[in-house]
C-alpha cells in the first residue's frame, strides 16, 4: 500500500476503500495501478516519472474517488487521481530543475493569467 509523510492513503489503501464506495465496487485491489510497480512512481521529482504516474491513472477505476480524497486530506506532494500535488495545490505539470527556459516562463504566465491567478 502506498502511503505518503501525512499518513492518508492511495485510492487503493485499505483506508480509501472503506471511505469510498465507489472503490468498494472497483474489484480487486491488484486492478488498481498504484497498487503495482514502483511506489517512488507515484512521488518521484521527475517529471517525466510523474507524467507516467499521470497515464496509469487515466484508467484507474478510482480516479475520482482518489482525487477528491486527496483534495479533502490536503496531500501535500505526489499524484493523486491522475493529478500532481505540489505544496497541497494541484499543478498542471512538474517543472524540471534547474533555470527555466523563457519559453517555460512565458507559457506558465499565460496559464497564471487564464486560471485568474
Amino acid at each position: 500500500m502506498i502511503r505518503n509523510e501525512t499518513g492518508g492513503g492511495c485510492a487503493g489503501s485499505d483506508e480509501a476503500r472503506s471511505r469510498s464506495a465507489p472503490a468498494r465496487r472497483s474489484g480487486p485491489p491488484s486492478a488498481l495501478p498504484c497498487r503495482n510497480g514502483d511506489a517512488d512512481l507515484w512521488f518521484a521529482e521527475s517529471p517525466a516519472e510523474l507524467e507516467e504516474a499521470k497515464a496509469l491513472c487515466a484508467t484507474c477505476p478510482v480516479r475520482d474517488a482518489c482525487l477528491a480524497g486527496a483534495l479533502d486530506r490536503g496531500e501535500p506532494w505526489g499524484v493523486w487521481g491522475g493529478e500532481i500535488f505540489e505544496r497541497g495545490r494541484v499543478i498542471p505539470r512538474k517543472r524540471p530543475r534547474g533555470r527555466p527556459r523563457k519559453a517555460d516562463l512565458e507559457r506558465d504566465r499565460a496559464f497564471a493569467l487564464a486560471a485568474g491567478s
